[in-house]
């Protein structure tokens, strides 16, 4: 695992153990970063269901201004932490389950990555949404990265589905914040 382009291009990732951690492969990831385009630069981050920091790195070589990391376990803070070092970019970790952190405050970030395990429920994954809806400022992107096949996320309120893409077994589903009236 490596950051493609940018700042970082060519640093290489670490990636914690374990079968909760899989790496997004790089076909994935550029098709994503070339898809969100100047989105991408000066943008606020939040990485959620960090794992590796990947995303949030990448975004960071690509010209985001900050990004804050949500992972809970113990381990991976750990490689984020690591990864941080590596690139040189910043980044701030959160050390909490992206249920209690989205659900005490609001936030306003530009880009939002959620890559929950494959393993988390359909209806787990729309209830972080629903949650993410206030952290997230007009016209911010969210990104959402889960097992092809695992069921289509349903309308989420205050999120617009904007893309939809299939990567091997990965699907890759893109919302705009849905626009005040």
């Amino acid at each position: 695992m490596r950051i493609i382009a940018g700042a970082a291009k060519g640093r290489r990732l670490k990636a914690p153990k374990g079968p909760l951690t899989r790496p997004m492969m790089d076909r994935a990831k550029e098709a994503i970063f070339s898809s969100l385009g100047a989105a991408v630069t000066e943008a606020a981050v939040l990485d959620l269901y960090a794992g590796s920091g990947n995303l949030g790195l990448e975004a960071l070589s690509r010209g985001a201004r900050h990004a804050v990391f949500v992972e809970w376990r113990r381990a991976a803070r750990q490689v984020i932490e690591a990864n941080i070092a590596a690139v040189g970019l910043g980044g701030e970790v959160v050390a909490a389950k992206v249920e209690d952190f989205l659900g005490h405050g609001t936030g306003s970030y530009d880009l939002a990555f959620v890559d929950p395990p494959y393993d988390l429920a359909l209806p787990s994954v729309e209830a972080i949404l629903g949650q993410l809806v206030r952290w997230l400022a007009d016209d911010a992107t969210v990104v959402v990265h889960r097992r092809s096949g695992s069921g289509a996320i349903a309308g989420i309120p205050g999120l617009v589905l904007s893309d939809r893409r299939k990567y091997g077994d990965a699907d890759i589903t893109r919302f705009m914040k849905e626009a005040k009236a």
